[in-house]
């Protein structure tokens, strides 16, 4: 058993950005955090996300195969709370295991015991931690062109209201969230295309095989029997 833990400036087999997952905190509505990993090496590359609170966030995909210089986006969803944390403080931490797999693994075909650390093999842990931050924070970090463009012309209006602000951080929520999910799908839709196309080289193989032994079995039956029909001679 080896098990290296590694911090997330470090890169070793993976790479993992931001180095922390924050999320814009509010009562009774979902968050999310994207991570994005990176396979630093030439060989694919397995990953495992886990949580000490489990029943508080939801994780897509908590399990993957980076092939060789590959990288995907792990959406991290805040599930709605109740109340507030104390102080808005976080204490839930987040473990990403990583350890080097076979060339044509995926995802499917891992074995159970692949981030065992008693399986024998090397294992690498990424910590990160979770910063919550509330929303009006996150409405004076609000730094698109596009918003600070129209906030500037509501600004001119007079009509720099409460409810002014409210509505220009939902348009560049909903903006954001329609990007991610944009990204989100592109990627998976990569993903089964890769594994679309090696399942369809592995059964283009096996047919070609079979194929060429039956054209080799009929040229044997057929030079057998001119051999057999030619004259004899004396």
């Amino acid at each position: 058993m080896v098990v290296s833990t590694m911090n997330v400036t470090s890169k070793l087999l993976i790479s993992v950005h931001p180095e922390e997952l924050k999320f814009q905190f509010e009562l009774e509505k979902q968050s999310f955090c994207d991570l994005k990993v990176t396979n630093n090496t030439d060989q694919n590359v397995a990953f495992k996300v886990k949580t000490t609170s489990p029943k508080r966030y939801y994780v897509r995909p908590n399990t993957g195969v980076l092939h060789p210089w590959d990288s995907c986006v792990i959406r991290v969803t805040l599930q709605a709370q109740q109340e507030y944390p104390p102080d808005m403080q976080c204490k839930d931490k987040f473990l990403l295991q990583s350890t080097i797999v076979s060339a044509n693994s995926e995802v499917d075909d891992l074995p159970q015991d692949t981030f065992n650390k008693d399986s024998g093999r090397t294992i690498e842990e990424c910590k990160l931690k979770v910063v919550y931050v509330s929303s009006n924070s996150a409405q004076g970090d609000a730094d698109e062109d596009s918003v600070i463009k129209l906030g500037k012309g509501l600004n001119a209006q007079g009509n720099s209201s409460v409810e002014d602000k409210q509505i220009l951080q939902r348009v560049k929520e909903e903006r954001d969230l329609a990007v991610r999910q944009t990204q989100q799908l592109q990627q998976e839709l990569e993903m089964w295309k890769r594994r679309r196309q090696r399942k369809s080289n592995s059964g283009f193989s096996c047919k070609f095989s079979v194929f060429v032994a039956m054209i080799g079995i009929m040229l044997g039956i057929l030079l057998k029997l001119s051999l057999s029909s030619s004259p004899t001679t004396a």
